[in-house]
């Protein structure tokens, strides 16, 4: 599905269940956030059917510009075009041999959440007051923050000492909670209402100052100190599964 074609969350699932099934074919770990960013995007949607929001259809318009974002520079990435440096650096990491599964997930979320959930909130706001979407916004957060124990279980899956090295060292744990929420969700809202209040001539150099920004943040994941570099090449070494199989555990 092409991303002109995405009007609705619906079509959002679609999109994210064929990059999940073409990176299981591909035995590719861009899979594994794809598989994380599904989960997300159904609680989103079991939202706004619940009538979780403020706005439901302004939450569906939101979900569909953020997730557009994702799926296009997927796309620009394997088609060899022009994309943002965040999403550069985290598709690369696909490629490599030692990152696990949370480094994948954690690089995608710096990309999704630090510059494209900014962009997507500045654009659907244009013409109103970006105010009046904090408090759907912050429940978006309170979504992906529900989200990280299951994370956690889904790790244990893949790695079934996880839960003892997370008990254990509170390392792990921690560096997800603080990385991908706290710095994630603040930062988020922040450059949103700077960019909702900039000139639209200014838009574009304003996002490419954010850009290099968060994937300079990248490093926090792709270099994250000697203690905890030991840790995840353990887990490395432990996790089980093909990729496709692990995949399939972050799907399910």
């Amino acid at each position: 599905m092409h991303t002109t074609e995405i009007k609705t969350i619906d079509q959002v699932i679609t999109a994210l269940d064929q990059i999940i099934q073409d990176s299981i074919d591909k035995e590719n770990c861009a899979g594994y956030f794809a598989a994380l960013y599904r989960k997300v995007t159904i609680k989103v949607k079991e939202g706004i059917d619940q009538n979780y929001f403020d706005d439901g259809p302004r939450m569906e318009h939101l979900d569909v510009v953020f997730a557009t974002r994702y799926i296009r520079a997927y796309e620009a990435y394997w088609n060899d075009q022009p994309l943002t440096q965040s999403w550069q650096v985290a598709f690369d990491l696909t490629s490599q041999y030692w990152p696990i599964v949370l480094q994948h997930l954690l690089i995608g979320m710096n990309a999704h959440i630090n510059l494209d959930l900014g962009i997507a909130a500045a654009e659907i706001s244009e013409g109103e007051n970006i105010d009046n979407l904090q408090d759907d916004f912050d429940k978006i957060n309170e979504i992906l923050s529900s989200l990280v124990h299951e994370v956690d279980q889904d790790l244990a899956e893949i790695w079934p000492t996880f839960r003892i090295i997370v008990k254990a060292l509170r390392k792990v744990d921690d560096y997800l909670v603080d990385f991908s929420m706290k710095l994630a969700r603040d930062g988020a809202w922040k450059f949103a209402k700077q960019l909702a209040d900039t000139p639209l001539s200014l838009k574009p150099e304003m996002i490419a100052t954010r850009d290099q920004k968060v994937s300079q943040k990248a490093s926090l994941v792709t270099r994250p100190g000697f203690l905890i570099t030991i840790i995840f090449r353990w887990i490395r070494l432990g996790e089980r599964g093909s990729i496709a199989k692990k995949i399939e555990d972050l799907k399910n």
